[in-house]
């Protein structure tokens, strides 16, 4: 088996396409996602090394991500921010219902101590988290399944659950125009410096968002016009793909057997609390349900902002409000961590 440090990340490149293309040919939900996802997770647990791409590449892949969420941005959206705080209020109070019921959900029916059942049932930021656990006990093999589980399994469900509701616009189907080279060049460069300052500043997603402002910034002043590149666009997602399922690598049967009863608990109660709050907002401002659905759902950032663009959702509103949960977590973790250090 290849271990070299580009033939991993180059095999699973390779497995993802191979999983987008059976999805693709099978009309599966956002098969450039969802496919690799699924085939590398399943390579990972057959016992095949993957990973992802080396954290420069990785760096370019939520750049080019970042530039395709922004570009859906229309003079409408600003117009709906004045929504805005209502929903990212609710989305506030769904974190704490999540993390409060999660986690006590996890240590009474499977025994976790409160370290690794509050760990465990952060609905994202898990990078962030495990960072700030450094002197806590806890079973973090166990946290990192859980997580996976989480993610993955939002990957593929959010995609089919919205298909099957009959809410995809027709206009994702089209082709529009695509950005000429030369200025697309110039936004992934700025883009690209932009995340970089962010990153400095210690910002989550930091390439993602940089790559969204840039984007925004240069459609809505006329600067830019067209689309990103549907090849590049393609390769992102993919390598997003490939990035959530090769967090399964490595992991043996014994393990994943362990957490997995766990990490569908977590999503489970995680999708519901955060549905019960979507509703409300839905209720109070009369926005799109689904878009809410997508905004409040407890997976990446990274894959829920492309799902959006994926589905034909409005991005913007679902990465901003992903992005208010990351910001929200920042502040809420540390109390429950230097909570947990003092006991």
């Amino acid at each position: 088996m290849a271990t070299g440090s580009w033939q991993s990340p180059l095999l699973t490149f390779g497995i993802g396409l191979l999983g987008a293309a059976v999805t693709y040919a099978l009309s599966f939900p956002a098969p450039f996602l969802t496919g690799p996802a699924i085939a590398v997770t399943l390579a990972g647990l057959a016992g095949i090394r993957t990973k992802a791409l080396p954290q420069r590449l990785r760096d370019v892949v939520f750049v080019i991500l970042g530039l395709t969420i922004g570009q859906g941005v229309t003079p409408e959206v600003f117009g709906a921010m004045r929504v805005w705080p209502v929903t990212l209020a609710a989305l506030g109070a769904s974190l704490f219902a999540i993390i409060f019921f999660t986690r006590a959900a996890l240590m009474r029916f499977w025994s976790m101590d409160a370290a690794t059942a509050f760990l465990s049932s952060s609905p994202g930021h898990l990078s962030y988290v495990l960072g700030l656990s450094e002197g806590v006990k806890a079973d973090l093999k166990i946290v990192s399944i859980v997580q996976s589980i989480r993610v993955l399994a939002l990957t593929l469900l959010v995609p089919v659950a919205v298909t099957l509701t009959g809410q995809i616009p027709d206009g994702i189907q089209q082709a529009p125009v695509e950005t000429a080279p030369g200025p697309l060049l110039g936004l992934i460069l700025a883009a690209g410096l932009a995340g970089y300052v962010l990153q400095r500043l210690n910002l989550p997603a930091a390439y993602l968002i940089g790559g969204m402002l840039v984007s925004v910034a240069a459609h809505v002043t006329g600067l830019v016009s067209g689309v990103m590149s549907y090849w590049l666009a393609a390769a992102a997602f993919v390598s997003l793909g490939g990035l959530i399922g090769s967090r399964f690598s490595g992991v043996t049967r014994r393990d994943l057997a362990r957490a997995f009863s766990a990490g569908v608990v977590v999503t489970v109660l995680g999708v519901v609390l955060a549905a019960v709050f979507a509703l409300l907002a839905h209720w109070i401002t009369g926005m799109d349900l689904i878009a809410i659905l997508i905004a409040f759902a407890p997976g990446g950032l990274e894959t829920m902002a492309a799902m959006s663009v994926i589905l034909g959702i409005d991005p913007t509103f679902v990465a901003t409000h992903h992005v208010a949960r990351l910001l929200m977590l920042t502040a809420i973790v540390p109390f429950f961590v230097l909570r947990g250090r003092g006991k």
